[in-house]
């Protein structure tokens, strides 16, 4: 008998979403056997699961084949104590849970007295063969240390076997567009903490794949599923991308970072130009992260934010008409199309020149480059704001099911 649950509350503040309390929609299941010395199934043993992060633990009995499961288990670090009439008490060694999984932990009692403790080892299954799951889990730490161009999580999905970034025009600069054993970008499916995150529609095209675009700083691990997954995530022909928001714990844990870009730092370039004018980019990202405590072992919160400030000017060419072609001197032979005639030297009448043509060619800036095509060079101006966060409160309660 289960006599705890978890459940939480997920608030999306950039942009805004909020969730009503609902049971938490984990994938990871522990499940084991227990067993006495004999290999024979021990029934109607307790089976405790506590996680070490937040003190909060979950309980269980074993059926008559000696079978446990935990479900909906949020990813952390976990140990499993049993208790049996006649058998020593048993604890695991700690053991991790990531997202998706389906963690096996079976024990084999020993006999003697209840109160007495012993800790044993190689009870967790080092692989995972509950499921024929293809994939890796790219865990937080390497998140937020592996350098990220642009701090989008899901480029480590390129890491895995596979994977290449979507090459095509209308999705190069898209997020998390990824090629996966041949498929489309538009084929992969993105979940947050268990709820669908994909941008469905065209018309996001030049945007992202996902709805909501988590920091890395508020990811915990993310599971990059490519082939042999589970049909409860349909849809998919590609990879399946879950992905888990950070949440507190019974300690206090925070970060800020800022990642620059300046013009001072950059190059010139290979094509120089005119003048030795460097292109300039003053980038910014900045943020934060907080999380801990409400109430110990009970109420625990996690908030984040993330700003990006961009301020590009990026060397174009454009192909401009010269001095003497806006006065009307064309150098080839040419046909005026409403009166059919044509001037053989190349350079239209003053008079055949309107008013209107000759306001906008005056407002058109001379080449500044030689030649007839490419003669003109600038640095046009691209500013790009963006904010982004969540928040979120994790609440434990107790109920019986």
């Amino acid at each position: 008998m289960i006599k705890y649950r978890n459940m939480t509350k997920l608030l999306l503040l950039l942009p805004l979403f909020v969730s009503s309390m609902c049971f938490a929609q984990f994938d990871a299941t522990v499940l084991g056997t227990v067993t006495d010395p004999a290999t024979a199934a021990v029934a109607k043993a307790k089976v405790r699961l506590d996680n070490l992060a937040t003190g909060v633990g979950e309980s269980a009995e074993t059926d008559g084949n000696g079978a446990y499961r935990f479900l909906n288990v949020p990813i952390g670090r976990y140990h499993v104590t049993v208790q049996a009439a006649g058998f020593k008490t048993v604890t695991t060694e700690d053991f991790a849970v990531a997202v998706e999984a389906r963690q096996r932990v079976d024990i084999r009692l020993v006999v003697g007295d209840v109160t007495a403790t012993v800790t044993v080892s190689g009870a967790v299954a080092a692989l995972e063969t509950e499921t024929s799951n293809r994939g890796q889990v790219i865990q937080h730490e390497a998140i937020v240390n592996l350098p990220l161009n642009g701090r989008a999580y899901a480029d480590l999905a390129l890491l895995s076997p596979g994977v290449r970034k979507a090459v095509q025009s209308n999705t190069a600069s898209r997020d998390a567009a990824y090629d996966v054993n041949g498929m489309r970008s538009a084929f992969n499916s993105f979940i947050l903490d268990g709820l669908d995150n994909n941008a469905y529609g065209t018309s996001n095209q030049g945007f992202s794949y996902q709805v909501v675009q988590a920091s890395p700083d508020a990811v915990q691990e993310f599971r990059f599923d490519t082939n042999n997954y589970s049909a409860e995530y349909g849809r998919a022909a590609g990879a399946v991308v879950n992905a888990s928001i950070r949440s507190g714990t019974n300690q206090y844990h925070g970060a800020l970072w800022e990642f620059a870009r300046n013009t001072s730092l950059n190059a010139i370039g290979f094509f120089k130009p005119v003048g030795g004018q460097k292109p300039s980019l003053v980038q910014n990202q900045f943020g934060a992260a907080f999380g801990g405590p409400i109430r110990k072992d009970r109420l625990f919160f996690f908030t984040d934010y993330e700003g990006f400030r961009s301020v590009a000017h990026t060397l174009s060419y454009l192909t401009l008409p010269t001095a003497a072609q806006k006065l009307g001197s064309l150098g080839i032979p040419i046909t005026n199309p409403l009166t059919g005639v044509t001037y053989s030297d190349g350079v239209v009448p003053a008079n055949q020149i309107t008013g209107f043509a000759k306001q906008v060619l005056g407002n058109v800036p001379d080449p500044n480059i030689a030649g007839a095509s490419n003669n003109y060079q600038a640095f046009p101006g691209t500013v790009t704001p963006s904010d982004k966060g969540d928040a979120r409160v994790w609440i434990t309660t107790s109920m019986t099911i």
